[in-house]
């Protein structure tokens, strides 16, 4: 057992990472990828890589200023994937990784934005592609590839495995690299942003940033090329790619892949790759959770003999983000792990912490970077929180701001491709904008971080701002209830008021007292502030979720308690003095929008 990098004198780029391990006999024949009974060794890998970069520049041409070398997947978690991603490496160029949930006018926009002069879709978004097609601009007809998943019938023109067999070489023969010079400051990989408003943002990732991510994150776990990551998440996404492959990659591990995340294909995948560690973002950690109490009947003494004890059984480590505290308890209890890393980050990855087991419930780690501080709306630095007897934030509205790096550099953050207004909003007078809400606790010397949502998430209520992450995981807490959301709604005096949505558990109902009664005890006893108290509460089947498994609150905040677009759904409101949640019904509804009407403040409730 090593810790120990394969070849740490080797330069930092994908192509010499690639070929050091392809070469050294400890990794040659080991195995990289596993995804069902199909495995690719490291020498399997790189031979698949540089196949794939002679294509990618045959088929390419010049590459001048006018003719990028720029290529775009819309793949799911395959191994071409991962052949296109090093055979870029390879090759000298720019890898799109796209939102395979991208659709119509979004998605030919961010290939447009690319100029991506070669496409690779998986067969099963080749339909969504078509329908834009004769909207892009910068790809010719036989550059878009197709990698077959469906068993569908392609062209042998399109298929990308025909296509590398008859114009290059077979799968399996090894070739000379490319001759090219390949440095670690260039772009190699551009990841996008959720894009909740307008087109996604591309975030560039050169060589070295995609090395660096990978060192640091095996480093902090403690990772050795016995262990073995499992990516079910997307890897067109910087969670699977930095917190997955590369560390992965960069230890001599190795790496099972799902298409996609499946809560119930979680645990047999575990037991059958061997898998150590994981990386998550979002919800899955709770879905993951569920499908396990449900596969064992909710019986935690047969999980804890079938599940924990089970011999197959190596899980140590996981680490992202978006999981609950209650979440990460049951996780690491149900699982039998070593540590959770619950963390802060991003894809630009100017500011990035750890949470390890000895830091305070609910941190997301300790901030050792000095540059990084907290400020308010005035581009104040905040104050430290401060906790009362029961542990409840005392100074809230004066601890809670922006997470913000103050230094003459970004740090790993590359700019936005081809964005300079984003590049100028997001770092200005010396400030990088993470846009996200969090507040500071000092122990011991210590400053550890607390995530409490985006900026954007801010509900504005009486004057006051707070987080609507922070009442969403307060309300996740009522026993009935699977997940929770919270979100600003229109209010018919000023600001906004609290609404909540709801997925509850099986066979569950909703009691309008007893989850009235729930969230007075949280404010009574708990750490609710009577401001964060729901005033609309809405019952739904399932979220809309991103590729990323994160909820789609846009989604929820665009309909908020409209009964006309939401007749049947369950929702339920409390006026002043109420002591319950009431049915809204249609009457109800029509006599709060004559008050806003009267309010002329209609608008908010018909956009």
């Amino acid at each position: 057992m090593s810790t120990s990098p394969p070849s740490p004198e080797a330069p930092l780029t994908l192509r010499a990472q690639i070929e050091a391990r392809a070469q050294q006999p400890a990794t040659e024949s080991k195995v990289l990828l596993r995804q069902g009974e199909r495995s690719w060794t490291y020498r399997q890998y790189r031979d698949e890589c540089v196949r794939t970069a002679h294509f990618l520049r045959r088929r390419l041409g010049r590459i001048d200023e006018d003719r990028l070398g720029h290529v775009a997947m819309i793949l799911e978690n395959h191994f071409e994937l991962l052949s296109l991603f090093g055979g870029c490496g390879y090759a000298g160029l720019t890898l799109f990784g796209v939102n395979t949930g991208l659709r119509g006018e979004t998605l030919a926009g961010v290939l447009n934005q690319s100029r991506a002069r070669l496409i690779v879709v998986d067969e099963r978004f080749l339909p969504e592609l078509e329908r834009v097609r004769g909207d892009l601009k910068h790809v010719a007809s036989e550059n878009i590839l197709v990698l077959p998943t469906q068993e569908g019938e392609i062209p042998p023109g399109s298929n990308l495995r025909s296509c590398l067999t008859s114009e290059v070489a077979e799968e399996g023969v090894s070739l000379e690299a490319p001759p090219l010079d390949v440095t670690p400051e260039q772009n190699l990989m551009v990841i996008y942003t959720s894009g909740t408003t307008g087109l996604p943002k591309g975030i560039n990732n050169n060589h070295l940033k995609l090395c660096l991510t990978g060192i640091g994150v095996a480093n902090n776990m403690g990772l050795n090329r016995d262990d073995v990551g499992y990516a079910c998440m997307p890897l067109f996404h910087s969670n699977a790619m930095f917190v997955g492959f590369m560390p992965a990659f960069w230890t001599g591990g190795s790496l099972g892949i799902r298409k996609r995340f499946s809560a119930s294909g979680f645990l047999p995948d575990v037991l059958h790759y061997g898998v150590t560690f994981w990386n998550y973002v979002g919800e899955p950690v709770h879905y993951v959770l569920a499908a396990i109490e449900k596969a064992h009947d909710g019986d935690e003494d047969r999980i804890l003999r079938e599940v924990t004890q089970h011999p197959k059984n190596r899980l140590r480590y996981a680490v992202g983000n978006g999981a609950s505290q209650p979440d990460i308890d049951k996780f690491m209890r149900w699982l039998g792990l070593e540590e959770m890393f619950e963390l802060y980050g991003s894809t630009e990855a100017a500011i990035s912490t750890f949470r390890r087991k000895q830091d305070p419930r609910g941190s997301v780690g300790e901030i050792t970077d000095e540059s990084v501080k907290i400020l308010n709306e005035r581009g104040e630095e905040c104050g430290g929180a401060e906790l009362g007897p029961d542990g409840k934030i005392t100074n809230y509205a004066e601890a809670v701001g922006e997470i913000c790096r103050v230094a003459p550099e970004t740090g790993l953050f590359q700019g936005y491709f081809n964005d300079p207004d984003a590049n100028a909003a997001k770092y200005r007078d010396g400030v990088y904008h993470s846009g996200d809400l969090g507040h500071v606790l000092v122990q011991d010397g210590k400053r550890y971080l607390f995530f409490d949502g985006r900026t954007d998430d801010w509900i504005r209520k009486d004057g006051e701002n707070f987080s609507a992450a922070q009442v969403g995981r307060l309300l996740s807490d009522h026993p009935d209830v699977e997940l929770a959301a919270a979100y600003g709604v229109p209010c018919v005096v000023s600001d906004e008021l609290v609404m909540a949505a709801l997925t509850l558990h099986p066979e569950t109902e909703f009691d309008p007292q007893g989850f009235f009664d729930f969230c007075e005890r949280q404010i009574t006893a708990g750490s609710m502030d009577r401001k964060w108290f729901p005033d609309f509460v809405r019952v739904v089947d399932a979220f809309d979720l991103t590729q990323t498994q994160k909820i789609l609150v846009r989604n929820l905040k665009r309909v908020h308690f409209d009964r006309r677009r939401l007749p049947h759904d369950a929702i339920f409101w409390r006026e002043r003095g109420d002591t319950s949640f009431k049915p809204l019904g249609r009457e109800d509804f029509e006599a709060l929008y004559a008050k806003f009407q009267a309010a002329e403040r209609a608008h908010l409730l018909d956009r």
